[in-house]
């Protein structure tokens, strides 16, 4: 993957704040993929026993894409997109939980992205070790005008 010269800093790119987001450092960024970290809180929102249930996986993706869609943004001179997640497809997670502490890579590559703002990625969760804990294609919906198309919605 090869990067762009500037690494941001998430909250640029990233919309979700407070306890909501939930991975905490851009690594690495180009034109096609992202690569972003966080660390497994002890007391975070979705902690459950001595972890975070796999299943979390799924919004990890998500917003390493949104990251991903903010830095574009960023670099064109667009402000901050609104994304939709629609779903994923073949959600395989190789552990039960995520352990607290532990050290988590999400990265996240476009495999589609339509004018119409429809978008699939191909995502995974790696360990420090760089052992594969969990992948799935990601499906996402970037509106060309937000704002009209939450008002068509309401």
């Amino acid at each position: 993957m090869s990067t762009f010269p500037e690494i941001i800093n998430i909250e640029s790119v990233l919309p979700h704040r407070g306890r909501m987001r939930l991975v905490e450092q851009v690594l690495t960024y180009d034109a096609d993929s992202v690569a972003v970290a966080l660390q497994v809180p002890a007391d975070g929102l979705f902690h459950k026993g001595n972890g975070v249930p796999a299943y979390v996986g799924i919004e990890y993706m998500a917003q390493a894409v949104a990251c991903w869609a903010g830095a574009m943004a960023r670099l064109q001179g667009r402000p901050q997109p609104l994304g939709f997640l629609l779903g994923s497809r073949r959600y395989q997670a190789e552990v039960p939980m995520f352990a607290c502490g532990s050290h988590l890579r999400i990265e996240a590559r476009r495999e589609l992205m339509g004018d119409n703002g429809l978008g699939v990625f191909a995502c995974r969760i790696l360990d420090e070790q760089g052992q594969l804990l969990a992948s799935a294609n990601v499906s996402v919906f970037e509106p060309p005008d937000a704002a009209a198309y939450l008002e068509q919605e309401a």
